[in-house]
């Protein structure tokens, strides 16, 4: 297959997912137009509006499966869906929460909850409206996007998050160590709940000596490196799931700190290996893992086996294949 992805790229995962789809034998590129600090440009054309309409044409004849991203398309205004349809190509959807997270609803599961990136409820739905009259089936990454998607589309399929987990190599943190090191890495500190966080990181610092370090405006690349070095990082404690940095800290053989919210710890595979955790339950969480080392080990060991069965790309990549195989025209 030629595929496309576009034409937002959200935790570099346009460019890890045609990674592993090219090595499964088939065309895949990302055509990305939001270009931010992170530096994300493996298997991508970074790119912009304009540059879009200047290759409109050739993409449309290049590729035979559109698979768009964030809810976007070749063109802000959607026309570009007809057009695929009218050449009989196939088209998937895949959103990947702020885009779709309307802010009464995600209060209503959720009181920790952020929601200051999504647009109104109301642009929310004009836009999935639009898009569901042409895209009928579309992948979300766990079960608290899906609720806010699940009434416009006929399909929606839940697909892990994906690594590619030959860049990660384990380093679980040491049982002897005077002060362990914690991160936080922060790519929006309202949506993460970096308020909370330092409050609780003030709160235990007067009971423990460890040392704390807040990541911000790096490159993908340099973060990694500076995460392998910890030994407990804490993730988002409002959105009520875990996101790419949950993904890679358990890569990593870290043991890390994120909200999953109740109602949808079943829908995770048995034995996430995550400390939830929440705004109220951080300083005795953080505590457990500052004086039982061996509980540090023992969660990165688990997590970086969590990762590689269920979030390294090749996985994730067979997933896609099986769906991309049954959409409909």
């Amino acid at each position: 297959m030629k595929i496309f992805h576009g034409t937002t790229e959200i935790a570099g995962q346009m460019g890890v997912l045609s990674s592993a789809l090219k090595r499964k034998g088939h065309c895949s590129v990302g055509y990305n137009t939001f270009h931010s600090y992170l530096g994300y440009t493996d298997h991508l054309i970074n790119t912009d509006e304009q540059g879009l309409k200047e290759r409109y044409e050739e993409i449309l004849d290049t590729y035979d499966l559109f698979h768009f991203h964030y809810g976007t398309t070749l063109s802000t205004d959607f026309s570009d869906l007809s057009e695929i349809r009218k050449r009989k190509k196939k088209m998937i959807m895949h959103h990947w929460g702020n885009d779709v997270r309307f802010h009464d609803q995600a209060r209503r599961n959720n009181p920790y909850v952020y929601t200051g990136d999504s647009p109104p409820d109301e642009i929310i739905h004009a836009k999935l409206e639009r898009i569901s009259k042409h895209i009928k089936e579309a992948i979300v990454q766990d079960y608290e996007v899906y609720d806010y998607v699940k009434e416009y589309y006929e399909k929606v399929h839940v697909v892990p998050i994906a690594i590619e987990i030959a860049s990660f190599q384990p380093s679980y943190p040491p049982v002897q160590k005077d002060r362990p090191l914690i991160l936080h890495a922060p790519t929006n500190p309202d949506f993460k709940g970096t308020y909370y966080i330092e409050e609780a990181i003030e709160r235990l610092k007067g009971q423990y000596d460890f040392h704390y370090r807040r990541i911000e405006k790096m490159k993908h690349e340099e973060v990694i490196k500076l995460y392998e070095e910890a030994d407990i990082i804490i993730d988002q404690v409002r959105c009520g799931s875990y996101g790419l940095l949950s993904v890679e800290s358990m890569a990593l053989g870290k043991p890390v700190l994120t909200y999953i919210r109740p109602d949808l710890v079943s829908t995770f595979p048995a034995g996430l290996p995550i400390v939830n955790t929440n705004p109220d339950l951080l300083d005795e969480q953080v505590k457990q893992l500052l004086e039982n080392p061996h509980l540090r080990r023992e969660l990165g060991i688990r997590g970086r086996r969590y990762v590689e069965t269920y979030h390294t790309n090749d996985v994730v990549a067979e997933q896609l294949l099986k769906i991309y195989e049954n959409i409909k025209v």
